[in-house]
C-alpha cells in the first residue's frame, strides 16, 4: 500500500524475515546488475519484504529505491469479501488496485518482482501486472522468478536478498501458499503488452524471466 512504500529514509527493515539464508545463482539478477553498476540515477521498486541489504546495496549505486510488499498486503484480508455461488473467493480487485498499485505516481526504470505472482490470489494477478506496466519507464526492465510446478508444499515464499555477484540469497519471509505455477505460453500471454521478454533455464525447478517494456 501507499503507506508501505517508502525510499531509503523512510525503512525499518521489520519486514526482513528470519532464518538463514540460501544463495542460489541467478542469470537475470546477472544482468539487471551490470546495468546498476553502469547507469547511476535508476528508480527501483522492489516487491517484498523489507531488505535494508537491498535498499544499502541500490543506494550505494546512486539509485532511488521503493519497497513494496505486494503479497503481505494481499493477505491483510481486507480485500477478501465473501465467497460467490461457486464457492470462490471474491476480492475486491479495485479497492487493492487503488491502495496498493498507483505507487504515489511514481515511475520506474526497474522492477524487481522475484516470486511475487506465484503467490498473488488470482483476481490480483493481472491487475498487478497492469499496474507495473503503467508504472515503468519506455524500455525499463522487470525481473521475475516462476516455478515451474505447482507444489505447495515444497515452495515455501521467500524474501530475495540481491549481491555484488551474480547470487541472490533465500530467507523465508511470511507464510504464503504457492498459488500457481505458470508455463512459458502463461507468461508470455499475461505479458503480452510488454515488448520484450528474455527468459533463464534453471535446473531447481524455478525459471526466471526479465521482462523489457
Amino acid at each position: 500500500m501507499l503507506g508501505k512504500l517508502f525510499d531509503r529514509q523512510g525503512s525499518s527493515g521489520a519486514n526482513a524475515g528470519g532464518g538463514p539464508r540460501v544463495p542460489r545463482h541467478s542469470g537475470g539478477w546477472g544482468m539487471l546488475r551490470k546495468r546498476l553498476a553502469s547507469e547511476p540515477g535508476l528508480r527501483v521498486l522492489d516487491v517484498g519484504s523489507t531488505s535494508p541489504n537491498n535498499i544499502n546495496y541500490l543506494t550505494s549505486l546512486g539509485h532511488s529505491v521503493y519497497m513494496a510488499d505486494l503479497i503481505e498486503d494481499a493477505f491483510t484480508g481486507e480485500w477478501q469479501k465473501g465467497i460467490d455461488e461457486d464457492g470462490k473467493q471474491v476480492w475486491d480487485t479495485e479497492g487493492f488496485s487503488k491502495q496498493n498499485l498507483h505507487f504515489s505516481g511514481r515511475t520506474f526504470d526497474m522492477i524487481l518482482l522475484w516470486t511475487t505472482l506465484d503467490y498473488l490470489p488470482e483476481a490480483l494477478v493481472v491487475p498487478v501486472i497492469q499496474a507495473l506496466h503503467r508504472s515503468m519507464e519506455q524500455g525499463g526492465q522487470l525481473i521475475a522468478l516462476f516455478h515451474t510446478k505447482l507444489e505447495p508444499e515444497h515452495a515455501p515464499y521467500h524474501r530475495f536478498h540481491i549481491t555484488p555477484a551474480d547470487d541472490v540469497e533465500l530467507q523465508l519471509a511470511q507464510s504464503v501458499q504457492q498459488q500457481r505455477a505458470l508455463t512459458n505460453r502463461n507468461i508470455e500471454r499475461l505479458f503480452a503488452d510488454w515488448s520484450g521478454l528474455k527468459q533463464f533455464l534453471a535446473k531447481d525447478g524455478v525459471s526466471e524471466a526479465i521482462i523489457v517494456r
